[in-house]
């Protein structure tokens, strides 16, 4: 992973972990921090995370929560399309995250350098939608789909079948003619998973990571660390960086939070203790 990710109008060098910040347009997040204000309160919160020091954000139209409802192409686009105006000047990558091949289309025409999909490019049109330009693409395992995929989600052994699933799919894109250096993969934590298929992951994320593509972990206020800890989502915040830093331990790339200056602080203070 010496290589950069080729990132639509930037090269981001992965000599450090590298922070993705949330911005959802949602108004049903399930971490609570949907915007209902329109796309000024949005792009107020991008360039708050810019400063705060995220390196990429990730724009999020339509909720991926267990047991969400999908919006119309129209609706998400009418979320989206405003903010990525407004933010496509604020000196870091932009992501949409999105299952939609016309919204993927969309966004790119309008200036993103990174999709994001829970689908990993699986919907018809997808790999055609983002091929041809430079964007990077986050490709994420889910077992099921968001309104089910937490009613009984079973394994023979999830790290295996994760990884398989992830080089498959990543196998699949390139054939297609998107360069090895584009792609990001991601286990998709909460997503058709179980607590316990979750600390497995994070336990044995290395073992993504011999892939040879950068993995992108979204820990960011699950609900495993609600679980665990009987904390709300609002409450979740602590959880979420210390599983943030044992995921960059095991040799995640980039970790996907909300809480982007205290993940920075951390990352400092990891960064200090494993320089001297």
């Amino acid at each position: 992973m010496n290589k950069p990710l080729q990132c639509g109008r930037f090269q981001l060098a992965l000599d450090r972990p590298l922070i993705m910040g949330i911005v959802n347009l949602t108004d049903d997040s399930f971490s609570g921090d949907g915007l209902r204000g329109g796309a000024g309160n949005a792009i107020a919160q991008g360039l708050r995370m810019v400063e705060e020091g995220a390196d990429i954000l990730d724009l999020g139209a339509e909720s991926s929560r267990p047991g969400a409802e999908p919006v119309s192409q129209q609706q998400e686009m009418d979320r989206l399309l405003p903010v990525i105006e407004g933010l496509r000047g604020c000196g870091v990558p932009l992501s949409v995250d999105t299952v939609k091949p016309g919204i993927m289309a969309a966004a790119l025409a309008a200036g993103i350098d990174m999709i994001n999909d829970i689908f990993a490019l699986q919907a018809p049109g997808a790999v055609e939608a983002v091929k041809a330009s430079a964007a990077a693409v986050c490709l994420m395992h889910m077992q099921g789909e968001p309104r089910t995929m937490q009613s009984d989600p079973r394994y023979g052994d999830v790290v295996a079948e994760v990884a398989a699933f992830l080089g498959a799919r990543a196998a699949a894109c390139t054939a297609a003619g998107i360069d090895k250096n584009r792609i990001v993969i991601d286990p998709g934590f909460g997503f058709g998973k179980t607590l316990a298929h979750n600390l497995a992951l994070l336990r044995h994320l290395d073992r993504l990571t011999a892939a040879g593509l950068p993995v992108l972990a979204g820990l960011s206020r699950k609900s495993m660390f609600g679980l665990i800890t009987g904390r709300s989502v609002g409450d979740r915040m602590p959880a979420s960086i210390a599983a943030a830093m044992l995921a960059v331990q095991r040799g995640a790339a980039i970790v996907r939070v909300h809480d982007t200056a205290a993940t920075r602080d951390a990352l400092s203070v990891l960064k200090a203790i494993e320089d001297n």
